[in-house]
């Protein structure tokens, strides 16, 4: 036997024991503009993702939809916090992907707003006859104001205006091309002094799924531990949300790079909502299927019936956070 050669293996296996992981970075929409990547913000402040094995030192970004999609399949781990609506459509259209974990289960980040000096919307019902806007067709904004009207019997008597981003729509608001306009946390924090809030959309729809964890199916089955330290160790980051908002914030205005007045503000804002916002993984299957019956409202699929047990998989989940 060759004994040098049996040494130095040994000395390379104790070596790549001994590396760190590979750093990388993970895909959640919206981060940086959203409260989605909270939880993530948190975990990689705190170093819990290091404590799961996974060295995450920054995170892929996008302004949503199929754009967030492909970018987590593509990663060197394909997860990815993605909208609802953006997995869904990925699956119908025969994309092989898994669902393994709710992520925000609640709109208590999304406040309709009017101009300061305009007193005259109170209620729903004072939306009769003005002008409303909302971000782009098939979006969470149109499914939220479309369920909005419906509730009230207002459908076709008030006029909706489809404006792009947030910003664009405070420019229409502010220069009275339109009369309410939808804004998100943590913009609306920096934003408040500027207007007068009207209601939250919580209001519209107490329960709705916004973004679940998904992964690329075969990666999957291959990599099942690096999965489910992602998933510990998010769960971790909305536990400390939960019982450290003051120290959240600090650690949020870090990795949003925003004021941590603003950050503390957004998280105090969304925790007074009744209900929860950040799942610790757990699906909401109440507020899944609201979010399956809005994007059939908007059009943004077919009616029909929808299978989530093939799409669906909680054994990934820590045992406290499945339904079983």
């Amino acid at each position: 036997m060759n004994t040098g050669f049996l040494k130095s293996a040994l000395v390379l296996g104790a070596l790549a024991l001994a590396l760190p992981a590979a750093a990388i970075d993970l895909t959640v929409t919206h981060f940086g503009q959203g409260m989605y990547g909270a939880p993530f913000a948190i975990a990689k402040d705190k170093g819990f993702f290091k404590e799961r094995g996974i060295d995450v030192t920054g995170f892929i970004t996008s302004a949503g939809g199929g754009t967030t999609i492909r970018n987590a399949l593509a990663s060197e781990i394909p997860y990815g916090e993605v909208a609802l609506p953006a997995a869904i459509a990925a699956i119908q259209q025969g994309v092989q992907l898994t669902i393994v974990h709710a992520g925000v289960v609640s709109v208590a980040d999304q406040v309709w707003v009017t101009r300061k000096e305009d007193t005259s919307i109170k209620t729903f019902a004072d939306l009769k006859g003005k002008k409303l806007s909302y971000s782009s067709p098939k979006s969470v904004s149109d499914m939220i104001t479309t369920m909005m009207l419906d509730q009230a019997k207002l459908s076709g008597q008030v006029e909706r205006k489809s404006t792009g981003a947030i910003g664009a729509g405070l420019t229409a608001l502010r220069e009275g091309g339109v009369d309410m306009a939808y804004v998100t946390e943590p913009v609306w924090s920096k934003e408040k002094g500027n207007y007068r809030m009207v209601w939250d959309s919580t209001k519209v729809v107490p329960r709705v799924t916004q973004t679940v964890g998904i992964v690329k199916t075969d990666y999957l089955k291959k990599n099942p531990d690096k999965i489910r330290a992602i998933i510990a160790a998010r769960k971790k980051g909305v536990e400390y949300i939960l019982k450290n908002p003051v120290e959240s914030a600090v650690a949020l205005a870090r990795e949003y790079k925003i004021e941590p007045a603003h950050a503390r503000s957004a998280i105090e804002n969304i925790l007074s909502v009744k209900g929860a916002y950040w799942s610790g993984g757990r699906f909401d299957m109440q507020g899944m299927n609201v979010m399956l019956k809005g994007l059939e409202l908007v059009k943004a699929i077919e009616p029909g019936p929808f299978n989530w047990a093939k799409v669906i998989d909680e054994s990934y989940l820590p045992a406290d956070e499945r339904s079983q």
